[in-house]
């Protein structure tokens, strides 16, 4: 189990050891000479699976992914120098979305630091403020003292991506020479009288549940919510691993207030429709009309989860100026919007769970309010529906809408930033497929699309990514993990030859400089770039073939269903109908 061929290995080795009785199961590798300690120890661990991978902005988001979908901290090694800068766009996102990483930069020791030794540049604090704690080890050694200060010291790690707030931890690891696993006998005729199973006996990372507070005093909030009736609960984007119980926690705090529930696309409340009949899903829409807008103003709203995408949404609720509860067991400030707030520093369960017991609490009669919410609904959902539906060309945001309704049960979803996202708030339909939604909405780039989605797909269901082609082209090197990925993820890619988001903002008038420095098309060859890379790629000519490649999806590969649309015309389709769509709704 420990390598006592040398010091480095020692060392390496019940890094790696503390890691897996804590918990750990995968590291994602990048080459090099000054990691070898560790490449060795990991590589050689039973029970943590070892991935290499060759360019580390590509491995990091792939770490992202997986740590998303487990939501066990996922390891992430490289070498010394320019490597470790490759890892920061995801530390970042997993900084912003609470994702659980432990990135380990091998270093050179301090004495091959500032004297022009190949290779090295500064890495202590590399990521600034972004790690949740970061330190630099000591330099190996097989003294017992300092191995105690390293088992303590990664338990602390491992500790901090998880608690008081998920997120990055940044080890930076000095190795001297050998690098290699040359003998060293002195080092090996310790293992003789080390005792391993007394060494790692206390090493054990506890639920971290138990640390949640739990001591919520309900009466006072319940009674300032129970008299307001024109209330709201906002469920945004969110990200959980146990979906049917978030959707039933929302459902059973709606049905005691009687309250209607903004659900965003990004929620799993909308794959989850029968839970919930007050489910608001048109509210972009709903607010555009500027009498409805008016008349379903809130005095009092619940967030759960960050804001919705929706612009709509968010000017409307800077100019009402509810009452603003926030449910987050984080102490983060969750609310870009300013206004009066008060922050439930505890889990939806540990408030809801306070609640009286209701079975089937869904009553016929509706106050006014969530009547006037709930017949908006009927109406334009239905309006938007039938529109969608006539739509025969390749209409961009018929994607979204079709995906909710065909996919199979309880496909695992990834969605890009830019427009993919925005079409899934207005397009996605209600459904009870139990659809789970993925995506990188802490910093909203669309970098590291590709090798996030392949980190949700790895070891999991037949998973689907839905993108446009700048971000895929963004990170086209995720294809080198096509012989990596354990599963199937088929990329939806919507080609519509630049950044189709930009034709919606005023910039779009302003040509030049629109077309080459906003919306950049980039004319690439789909076909060819993934023969490049062996993967399959099939070009979408039509709604029925489509449906029919999205039910059932392969077991196994990747592939990329290319849909080639006009982001002009689809533009122009968005500005003439939904504003109408809207209008409709009074």
């Amino acid at each position: 189990m420990l390598d006592f061929r040398n010091t480095n290995t020692l060392w390496a080795s019940i890094f790696v050891e503390t890691l897996a009785r804590l918990g750990l199961q995968t590291a994602i590798i990048c080459p090099g000479s000054r990691s070898t300690p560790l490449t060795i120890a990991f590589a050689h661990h039973p029970n943590i699976e070892s991935i290499p991978v060759l360019d580390e902005r590509s491995a990091a988001f792939f770490a992202l992914g997986i740590a998303k979908k487990t939501a066990i901290p996922t390891a992430l090694v490289c070498t010394s120098g320019t490597a470790a800068a490759n890892f920061y766009p995801a530390i970042i996102e997993a900084k912003e979305s609470r994702i659980p990483l432990l990135i380990l930069t091998a270093d050179r020791p301090p004495e091959l630091r500032d004297c022009h030794s190949g290779q090295t540049i500064d890495q202590v604090k590399i990521y600034g403020h972004y790690p949740n704690w970061q330190t630099e080890l000591a330099t190996p050694s097989a003294e017992i003292p300092l191995l105690n200060y390293l088992r303590q010291t990664v338990s602390y790690a491992y500790e901090k991506t998880l608690l008081p707030i998920r997120g990055p931890v940044h080890l930076n690891i000095p190795f001297r020479d050998p690098l290699f696993p040359l003998p060293q006998p002195a080092i090996q005729a310790l293992e003789s009288n080390f005792k391993t199973e007394e060494f790692f006996n206390s090493t054990q990372f506890l639920n971290e549940t138990v640390f949640l507070p739990a001591n919520f005093e309900s009466d006072v909030i319940y009674q300032k919510w129970k008299q307001t009736e024109s209330g709201l609960i906002i469920a945004g984007v969110a990200e959980t691993k146990n979906p049917l119980q978030y959707c039933e926690a929302i459902a059973k705090l709606s049905a005691f207030l009687q309250w209607p529930v903004l659900a965003e696309g990004l929620s799993p409340l909308r794959n989850y429709q029968d839970k919930n009949p007050y489910l608001i899903s048109t509210y972009d829409l709903i607010l555009r009309n500027r009498q409805l807008a008016e008349k379903l103003k809130p005095t009092v709203i619940i967030q759960i989860g960050d804001l919705p995408t929706s612009k709509e949404l968010r000017q409307w609720l800077q100019q009402c100026q509810p009452l603003h509860f926030i449910i987050d067991p984080t102490y983060q400030n969750l609310n870009s919007l300013h206004g009066q707030t008060i922050n439930l520093r505890f889990t939806l369960n540990n408030i809801v769970d306070k609640l009286p017991t209701l079975i089937d609490y869904f009553p016929a009669k509706k106050t006014e309010y969530l009547q006037s919410w709930c017949q908006a609904e009927t109406k334009i959902r239905s309006q938007l529906d039938q529109k969608i539906a006539e739509i025969n060309w390749l209409f961009e945001g018929k994607i979204s809408w079709i995906l909710s309704q065909v996919l199979p049960r309880n496909t695992p979803l990834f969605i890009s930033n830019s427009m993919p996202v925005r079409d899934v708030e207005f397009f996605w339909k209600p459904n009870n497929l139990e659809i789970q939604p993925y995506f990188n909405r802490g910093a909203n780039g669309i970098d590291g699309i590709l090798s996030t989605a392949l980190g949700i797909a790895h070891r999991n269901q037949s998973t689907v990514l839905l993108t446009g082609d700048l971000a895929l082209l963004h990170d086209t090197n995720a294809f080198l993990l096509r012989s990596k990925l354990a599963g199937h993820l088929t990329i939806i890619l919507i080609n519509n030859n630049g950044g189709g988001i930009f034709e919606m903002l005023p910039v779009s008038q302003f040509d030049p400089p629109f077309e080459e420095y906003f919306a950049t098309p980039q004319n690439i060859n789909f076909a060819q770039l993934c023969a490049t890379y062996s993967v399959e790629h099939q070009l979408i000519t039509s709604w029925q073939q489509l449906e029919k490649l999205l039910n059932p999806i392969p077991e196994a590969g990747i592939r990329v269903l290319e849909i080639q649309t006009n982001r002009k015309i689809d533009s122009q389709w968005r500005k003439e109908n939904l504003n109408k769509i809207a209008q409709n709704g009074s």
